[in-house]
């Protein structure tokens, strides 16, 4: 008997994107004597467990693991601790997120809403009990006490099990819309604050973030495939209209409240909260129009704040990682656009220029900072799709990362976790390195690919972008059929020197395409006028691809006769917008999950790059796939279209694709509908992802004549 070897879609959606398995979510502890970290046991197991290295014998040991804790029995996942997944996209099970204590010797995670504590030096773990289903457990810095979320108040119980209370709840009539020690929606969706509390370094008190979503308009997300299940109930801040209402306690251990005060009628945006014993606690915060934002520091004794810095942009402010935060010195560590590059800034000071676009702060050290970059506007080597580990002081830069690929890093105690990908080689390398010296590689238990992608990266009239023939493809075959695969807006760079993010554009190549992936103006890594460029017309990033598309051609076999696109969220929104704006261009598009109508999309995401639709409808107009403007050009020439949505898509919701729909169906334009029952906007269940693929497929050679 012989068994069928599994398909690549199978494989792709069954590993999760090959990324089961792989080790990550890494903690280095300030003696430089253990790296912690999440990974499950094989490339097809979801349930991650807690891993501990020791450095200097090089041993892996496991400290948690999910099974053994709950007994075998299934995860049991409550509507916050959902919510949280979806917002973060996280796709795996078991152990998803930990924290420690500021020696990283004691770890915290929860499990189906229960509350575990691991001691990483003795390898023993307990549980507390304690009221659930609780969210995000945090140990204090000195290990003594864990602070946890559950049924939105912040509660503490003592590392030994006991003393356990609520610092700071909802009190009476509050109790349906008030959290304390959450993030809220766009908090948590669009500005990467997944948190909503914070420990003192001194571990006697915390900030706490109190989010009430009263005044936000209430959205109905329905399963039409189950009629007897209630709708469920949710708080969506459309653009234009009013968010969450979010400020900021000092709350002692005791339970003594004081509020944090700052012009929350002029900067509501509560983007980022810092504290670590270099400083006062240092809060960021934005104006509504996220034109202008304050760094302040925060008097713990009154909740008075003080500002530090100021910043303001005729575009938009971007948010980035690691920043801000206070050096050993008492200076702001930021990240700004300064001079038409993305800078690194100490204080006052500017330590890097237009040879780096700074990405994200990593560590800041005692004589350094480690940050990631990718090339910037002046560097003389482009190194398309490349982000390395730099360490920058006042002397210089010195490049941490040597092979081409795309790396980051954590750091503490003298002791570096580097990880790297390449295009030559699946997954990540985790190394573990001292000074340069290479002490032990972290293993990964993730499959190897059953392809390998046939990759070129270019840049095609300054667009970066990414090439795959067939992997039987000859020189001298002939010119193949085109799919674009691009996600090509804001925060999704997709043309990256790395193995893994191109398999399923290889899979479709091997279909009989040459794919291109395109990375025009919006998409991040080049410099702050070529992302901002968008501001107020996200078609530019159509036209980008088209120009991308058409330049690829005098070097590349693309037959411009039969030309499709496919994307998902964003990238769908462009598949739409190309086979309705450029029928001329493009001869079919999938748009996957697509934002039609920016009017039914978030605050801080929509109105950063269009603007308020009250003061611009004309604005949100021009960007619509679904008004008169989205539907009006070259109406006579009607593409084959097919759209596909999640009906459990709580960030863009069917209606976008339903609204699409309709006026498709008003103008006489043929399109097909695909609705995914139960599908959020991921699509981790595996046999969906498996035949959406197939199914795409299928489309694509029905619609440009192929056999």
């Amino acid at each position: 008997m012989t068994t069928e070897p599994v398909s690549f879609p199978r494989r792709h959606a069954r590993t999760q994107r090959f990324t089961l398995g792989a080790p990550r979510a890494f903690t280095v502890a300030p003696d430089g004597e253990r790296v912690v970290f999440l990974r499950s046991g094989s490339g097809t197991d979801r349930a991650n467990a807690l891993w501990v290295l020791e450095v200097a014998s090089g041993e892996e040991r496991v400290a948690a693991d999910p099974r053994v804790l709950l007994g075998g029995a299934e995860e049991d996942l409550s509507d916050e601790e959902r919510a949280r997944r979806e917002r973060s996209r996280e796709g795996a099970a078991g152990i998803v997120g930990y924290a420690t204590d500021a020696a990283v010797e004691l770890a915290a995670f929860a499990l189906s809403g229960r509350l575990f504590t691991a001691e990483l030096r003795a390898g023993t773990t307990r549980e507390l009990r304690v009221p659930g289903p609780l969210i995000d457990p945090r140990p204090s810095p000195d290990g003594r006490h864990v602070a946890y979320v559950s049924g939105g108040a912040l509660r503490v119980v003592g590392a030994d099990g006991e003393g356990d209370r609520a610092l700071a709840a909802p009190d009476g009539d509050e109790a349906s819309t008030v959290t304390y020690g959450l993030a809220e929606f766009v908090a948590a969706e669009e500005m990467d604050r997944s948190r909503g509390f914070w420990w003192s370094p001194e571990s006697d008190r915390l900030l706490v973030a109190r989010a009430d979503d009263a005044p936000v308009r209430r959205w109905w997300i329905a399963d039409p495939a189950h009629p007897d299940r209630e709708p469920a109930r949710t708080a969506y801040p459309a653009a234009g209209t009013p968010n969450a209402e979010v400020r900021l306690f000092v709350v002692g251990l005791d339970g003594a409240r004081t509020e944090v005060t700052w012009d929350r009628a002029r900067y509501p945006y509560l983007a980022r909260v810092h504290w670590s014993a270099d400083g006062a606690p240092l809060i960021l915060v934005q104006a509504r129009d996220q034109l202008s934002e304050l760094y302040l520091a925060v008097n713990v004794d009154d909740g008075s704040t003080r500002m530090v810095h100021a910043d303001e942009d005729g575009q938009w402010l971007e948010l980035f990682p690691g920043v801000p935060s206070w050096s050993p010195s008492g200076q702001l560590v930021r990240i700004a656009d300064e001079g038409g590059a993305r800078v690194l800034a100490v204080g006052e000071r500017p330590l890097t220029g237009p040879q780096l676009h700074v990405r994200a702060v990593l560590d800041v050290g005692e004589s350094d900072v480690l940050i990631s970059a990718s090339a910037g506007s002046a560097a003389v080597d482009r190194e398309t799709g490349e982000v390395h580990v730099y360490r920058v002081n006042e002397l210089g830069v010195e490049r941490v990362s040597d092979e081409p690929g795309v790396h980051s890093a954590v750091r503490a105690g003298g002791v570096t976790v580097l990880a790297s990908t390449r295009t030559d080689e699946p997954g990540t390398l985790v190394r573990v390195l001292r000074d340069g010296k290479h002490l032990a590689t972290v293993a990964s238990h993730a499959e190897r690919p059953s392809l390998s992608p046939r990759l070129t990266l270019t840049e095609a009239a300054g667009i970066p972008c990414a090439v795959l023939l067939p992997s039987a493809y000859r020189q001298g075959d002939g010119p193949l059929p085109v799919l674009l695969d691009p996600y090509g807006g804001p925060h999704g760079q997709r043309v990256v020197a790395a193995h893994n993010p191109h398999l399923t554009s290889q899979w479709f190549a091997d279909q009989g395409f040459v794919v291109v992936v395109a990375d025009g103006r919006g998409t991040p890594g080049h410099s702050p006028a070529r992302e901002k460029a968008i501001h107020e017309d996200l078609t530019l990033t159509l036209d980008d691809q088209v120009t991308a598309l058409h330049a690829l051609a005098d070097v590349f076999p693309l037959d411009l006769n039969r030309v499709a696109i496919r994307g998902w969220s964003y990238g769908g929104y462009l598949a739409g917008l190309a086979v309705l704006r450029r029928p001329d261009v493009f001869h079919a598009g999938i748009a996957g999950a697509p934002v039609t109508d920016w009017r039914l999309y978030d605050t801080h995401y929509t109105e950063r790059y269009l603007g308020d639709p009250k003061a611009s409808p004309e604005v949100y107009a021009k960007n619509s796939l679904v008004t008169d403007d989205g539907l009006a050009e070259a109406a006579d020439q009607h593409r084959p279209l097919m759209i596909v949505h999640g009906l459990a898509d709580d960030n863009v919701v069917v209606a976008h694709s339903l609204r699409l729909s309709s006026a498709l169906l008003a103008a006489g334009r043929p399109h097909e509908v695909l609705p995914l029952s139960g599908v959020t906007h991921m699509t981790p269940q595996e046999r969906v992802a498996e035949n959406l693929l197939l199914l795409q497929v299928d489309f694509l050679k029905r619609s440009l004549g192929l056999a």
